[in-house]
């Protein structure tokens, strides 16, 4: 493709930046010394007009001919690379925020209120008590005793909000008929 442009004289290329498709292509053409506008689809369907996929290439064209698209902001070297580390470091936070919600869903399932007694179930004190409980443990005293120095609440109080209904499958009521 990226021949057969160059033997037909573009100089140009525009194309909408839709999922991940798009960045080999822009790659290769942006080696070759194209001038790639990449537009965000959402742009182009705000321009009045007819569109349709089976036209959208001759679209983009046309609309590209009269500069009616802008084209988005690509970062070069090092800052590309920066950019895609921030955004995996971000993506990496919304899955642990993710997986934090489901721990809190399983212990509030057993009736075991951790998040209501430390500031992070995540933290040291949570996570020791988390990791005991998933290793047998079930006395709430002994897994009130595994509480970091710095943590605000009491042995007593930790303990009385991990009395629960401990069992392996938290969604299944403990009690045929209890909800």
């Amino acid at each position: 493709m990226v021949d057969w442009f160059t033997e037909c004289g573009v100089e140009t290329v525009v194309m909408e930046s839709t999922s991940v498709y798009w960045i080999p292509i822009f790659e290769l053409l942006d080696a070759r010394g194209f001038t790639v506008f990449l537009v965000n689809a959402r742009d182009a369907k705000h321009v009045p007009g007819r569109k349709t996929d089976v036209s959208d290439a001759q679209w983009l064209q046309r609309l590209h001919s009269f500069g009616l698209l802008r084209a988005s902001f690509q970062p070069k070297g090092q800052i590309a690379e920066l950019r895609a580390y921030v955004r995996q470091r971000e993506r990496l936070l919304e899955y642990a925020a993710s997986h934090i919600q489901h721990m809190q869903k399983a212990l509030t399932a057993m009736n075991l209120q951790l998040h209501h007694v430390v500031a992070d179930i995540t933290g040291a004190t949570g996570l020791r008590i988390i990791r005991a409980i998933l290793a047998g443990e079930r006395d709430p005293e002994a897994l009130a005793c595994l509480r970091h120095y710095s943590c605000h609440s009491s042995a007593e109080t930790i303990a009385k909000a991990l009395t629960g209904s401990y069992r392996a499958d938290p969604y299944t009521p403990a009690h045929p008929g209890s909800s």
